[in-house]
């Protein structure tokens, strides 16, 4: 029988099932498909009607999947991973020039965006693309060539990904502008900055590693809540309060070597702490690098701690 005369389900059922399923919400899946939770409804209905049994037992206090359905649920997931796969993989087939990155905005934009120059008059032929992510597990692996992100030395690797150190030891360091010590003056030890600056900290459980009661401890100083600080989720945000002049921050020093040397920020105080993680490159498994991917690789492993301080 040819497949041209198989009466298929729509692909928008499928989709809306598998997300209804996913979620065991009509409601939850109609808020993520952007549709009424009465279109859901009704394209499930749809596909029961079409499929002639129930998928979903319609409860009082929610739904749940009947045995068909829970059959037909790991169908759909299996069949849509495996088309997102193959269509992204044919998109790389297709462009062989361009280089897909995804990295945090605040490595994109203090430190890659500075080296990329560098990598492109190498190879003026590339399209280079950066997706800008807090971290790896909020994106598919499908969606970029290579990433680059920190990462915790004792945890295992992020699902699907191979993980190379981008520099071989991370050192934390306390950092601000000039024009803040111009304003508030010089600081004399690690007691003087927690009763009399301003400390900029994160509250962001991917940075919770990289905290001032670490530094202070680290530093063989106590630590208590500080008397004037500027608080934000972003760490992207505080690296850019701190270049302002508005306080104290805690960062990367190779992340920020750039920045050291453009005069821009400075070490306020002298000590540096071993970092708990390091700047990873990371790739994603069972996939056959294109030659850009390999070039990038190789340069920035290669050249890394080099370019770096480059202007």
């Amino acid at each position: 029988m040819s497949r041209r005369n198989v009466d298929l389900p729509p692909l928008n059922c499928l989709q809306t099932f598998e997300a209804a399923a996913r979620h065991l919400s009509f409601t939850q899946a109609a808020h993520e498909l952007n549709l009424t939770q009465s279109a859901v409804s009704r394209q499930i209905k749809r596909l029961e009607e079409d499929l002639a049994r129930p998928l979903f037992h319609r409860l009082t206090l929610g739904i749940s999947l009947t045995p068909a359905g829970e059959r037909y649920f790991r169908t759909i997931q299996r069949l849509l991973r495996e088309l997102d796969r193959e269509s992204a993989e044919l998109r790389r087939r297709g462009a062989d020039r361009q280089l897909t990155l995804a990295s945090t905005p605040t490595i994109s934009s203090i430190w890659l965006a500075a080296l990329l120059p560098h990598f492109q008059s190498q190879h003026p032929d590339l399209d280079i693309r950066i997706l800008c992510s807090e971290s790896p597990s909020h994106l598919d692996v499908s969606e970029y060539d290579l990433g680059l992100f920190y990462h915790l030395d004792e945890l295992p690797a992020p699902h699907g990904l191979e993980l190379s150190p981008v520099f071989e030891t991370e050192e934390v360091i306390a950092v601000c502008s000039p024009g803040y010590l111009q304003r508030r003056g010089e600081i004399r030890d690690a007691a003087h900055l927690l009763e009399d600056h301003t400390l900029l900290i994160v509250e962001d459980h991917y940075h919770d590693w990289l905290t001032w009661a670490d530094w202070f401890s680290d530093a063989g100083a106590s630590y208590h809540s500080p008397r004037h600080a500027l608080r934000t989720n972003s760490y992207q945000l505080l690296m850019q309060s701190a270049v302002m002049g508005q306080g104290v921050s805690l960062g990367w020093k190779s992340l920020l070597e750039g920045e050291l040397a453009s005069g821009r920020l400075q070490m306020a105080l002298p000590h540096s702490m071993r970092s708990r993680g390091r700047l990873y490159l990371m790739q994603p498994h069972h996939r056959n690098p294109l030659p850009a991917v390999r070039s990038f690789q190789h340069w920035l492993l290669t050249h890394a701690d080099v370019l770096k301080t480059a202007p």
